[in-house]
């Protein structure tokens, strides 16, 4: 979590502008409405085609498109910003699909061999020509740090030892596959592996185990199973900490899970009472577990 400076005001305050890359779903908001409220101005960029219109333009914003990486640059200058965060959903597109400004043609071939790897290795890359250019990137985590989970059990709900146990396999399986920069999650129930997360995404996976159980093809009893999410042994967490929020819960819901795991301040919520909410009202568990184990 963050400290506080001597002063008592957040080590962000009376620093310049910060832009913020904003994709799809509700945490660019919360990251925006957080910073604003310790008295830093906010830039956004939202991505087209992911952003929502709507909620953007309560902040003064810049559309770009996927690839336009030198006018993002040279609109974060203009407007005063030598710190970056990124945020939000973005679904990995193909280099054919990538339109870059004419700036970034010259960056183009060093793009697309950022392709051929994992989402980690993508969005460093991403990162690192930012930095090159002279700019800050930093986590929304380490600007509001209001969105990370806490740990341990976070609603009326706990996790058995039986849980407790499957959250440990889990944690185990997302460390030994972190090397080859999968997803960041797994199911698992009874100490059976149920999925691991790849290119799908956490909710169709949830939606996978759904489906494998009205089939019949895993049989467990109701409310049954852990959904384990972490970040990968290794990973840049400015730029891509798991999340969770409410269609989390209505997903591991549908799915007959017994509830939800996420390593304690390595997952961020966009808001996470309402998370809390929501796991109450379905019968779910919502735990944060320690890096270096469940309990």
């Amino acid at each position: 979590m963050a400290v506080l400076a001597p002063s008592g005001k957040h080590p962000d305050e009376g620093r310049g502008p910060l832009a913020i890359i904003c994709g799809g779903g509700t945490l660019p908001m919360a990251v925006a409405d957080a910073v604003a409220a310790r008295d830093r101005r906010v830039v956004l960029f939202p991505l087209r085609g992911w952003a929502d219109p709507g909620a953007i333009a309560r902040y003064p914003h810049h559309w770009i498109g996927l690839a336009q990486i030198v006018r993002l640059q040279r609109l974060a200058r203009q407007e005063g910003c030598r710190e970056l965060v990124f945020i939000g959903a973005v679904l990995r597109p193909s280099p054919r699909q990538l339109r870059p400004d004419l700036g970034t043609l010259r960056l183009l071939p060093r793009i697309v061999r950022l392709f051929f790897g994992g989402d980690d290795h993508l969005l460093t890359g991403i990162g690192r020509l930012f930095e090159e250019s002279g700019f800050r990137l930093l986590g929304a985590h380490e600007v509001a740090p209001e969105i990370l989970v806490p740990a341990g059990a976070l609603g009326r709900l706990a996790p058995t030892p039986r849980h407790l146990a499957d959250i440990a396999r889990g944690l185990s399986l997302i460390a030994a596959t972190g090397p080859f920069d999968v997803g960041q999650a797994v199911i698992v129930a009874g100490n059976r592996v149920l999925a691991v997360e790849a290119a799908e995404g956490t909710d169709d996976m949830l939606a996978r185990v759904a489906e494998l159980r009205r089939t019949g093809r895993v049989g467990l009893s109701e409310k049954a199973g852990v959904l384990v999410k972490a970040p990968k042994p290794g990973q840049d967490r400015r730029l891509d900490l798991p999340s969770i929020g409410t269609h989390t819960v209505e997903g591991a819901a549908a799915a007959g899970l017994a509830g939800i795991a996420v390593e304690a301040e390595g997952a961020i919520a966009a808001d996470l009472q309402e998370m809390i909410r929501a796991a109450d009202a379905a019968g779910l568990f919502i735990f944060g577990a320690r890096a270096n184990g469940p309990s």
